[in-house]
């Protein structure tokens, strides 16, 4: 077991693996700095780079990857959207920077949620991609001295939000994607009009529409075909006609 290491995709595990997903997903954030002066300007805003940046949190891969490069522009603010599940205080969330503490998990050490023994306990999110009881170690020291915030977006919120984005800009993002959505959608409530919030969306969301389609208590089919089979548990079901219909259910 001395040279065996358990390697997820994620900025997290044992020296240098953190470093090299977080360096290998920058490329998103470094294309942003480039991007975001002349998108800005033209939007109207005062300032060439965004007010805030913001990404989902699990491990935390695709949040580093944006918050990387933005992390000696002060002035721009970081935050982290952890899944809080069923509710932060309900113990069915995957917020282990607000709800973990320190421990050592996958070979780092870092924020877990684990119980009094130091055994990992059980996580919950509606995305698969935040069901985790970590998270990188290098967000637990980005949320230690204060450069970046983590905050928690409930399965409900990111659901709407997932719904919302569907509806008005015919994107469809990734649940977990969704909780960035969802706290983007209540931060731009407090802005103004001249401020800019920066969302990464780490995904797309197809892998999620039977999902969706479920806690929404709508029909779905993979294709035209197969409308009117069986499906979830036997139960028939022959409203939808079409996939395509199929789709406009969930968006």
């Amino acid at each position: 077991m001395d040279n065996t290491f358990y390697i997820i995709g994620t900025v997290a595990g044992p020296h240098p693996y953190p470093m090299m997903v977080r360096d290998f997903q920058s490329v998103i954030g470094n294309e942003c700095l480039v991007q975001m002066p002349e998108m800005l300007a033209a939007a109207g805003c005062k300032t060439e780079q965004p007010d805030v940046v913001l990404a989902c949190v699990g491990g935390g891969s695709n949040a580093m990857g944006i918050f990387y490069p933005y992390i000696e522009h002060e002035k721009t603010r970081l935050i982290g959207v952890e899944a809080a599940g069923e509710g932060l205080d309900s113990g069915k969330h995957s917020a282990s920077i607000q709800r973990g503490s320190p421990g050592v998990l996958h070979g780092n050490r870092t924020y877990v949620l684990q119980d009094d023994n130091g055994q990992v306990t059980e996580t919950h999110s509606v995305s698969a991609g935040l069901d985790y009881p970590g998270v990188g170690p290098e967000h637990a020291f980005l949320a230690d001295i204060g450069r970046a915030e983590y905050v928690g977006i409930t399965d409900a919120e990111a659901l709407e939000a997932f719904h919302y984005l569907c509806r008005t800009e015919g994107i469809i993002p990734a649940l977990e994607s969704s909780h960035a959505v969802a706290y983007g959608m209540k931060l731009a409530k407090t802005m103004r009009t001249d401020q800019s919030i920066l969302i990464n969306l780490s995904g797309r969301g197809d892998k999620d529409i039977g999902t969706v389609a479920d806690l929404s208590h709508g029909e779905f089919f993979c294709r035209p075909s197969c409308t009117g089979q069986s499906v979830k548990g036997n139960i028939p079901v022959a409203l939808v006609q079409s996939t395509f219909t199929a789709i406009k259910v969930v968006a």
